[in-house]
């Protein structure tokens, strides 16, 4: 696909989107998406596709792990990589957090899906 003719990011509609392998990847706001055969987001029309660190496509009750240690607010520890959190709910959240969850240890929060891989 030429450089001229990449969609907009569809979550914050950054112009300067680029490819990396099959995915688009937008450097305003970290948003990967893969792009539709008509140069288009996928997804765009329809429901919304939310895709782990590694490109998986996640649905509501699956079971991920956490791919690198995270800081929690309010805590002295965080959450270790390598966490496994089951029965995920996908929602819009604010500033990129679309996994609703509870995690073991530290209660219900929620987590971007940039930092989990499907198990």
């Amino acid at each position: 696909m030429p450089e001229n003719q990449l969609p907009p990011c569809p979550q914050c509609s950054g112009v300067y989107a680029y490819e990396t392998g099959a995915l688009l990847v937008c450097p305003e706001c970290g948003h990967e998406w893969a792009p539709a055969a008509d140069g288009t987001a996928a997804g765009d029309a329809g429901e919304k596709v939310v895709r782990d660190a590694v490109g998986n496509v996640l649905t509501d009750g699956d079971t991920v792990t956490v791919v690198k240690a995270l800081k929690v607010k309010g805590s002295p520890h965080g959450i270790k990589a390598g966490t496994k959190v089951r029965n995920i709910r996908l929602v819009d959240g604010v500033d990129g957090h679309d996994i609703d969850c509870r995690v073991e240890g530290f209660g219900s929060m929620q987590l971007k899906s940039s930092v989990v891989k499907k198990a």
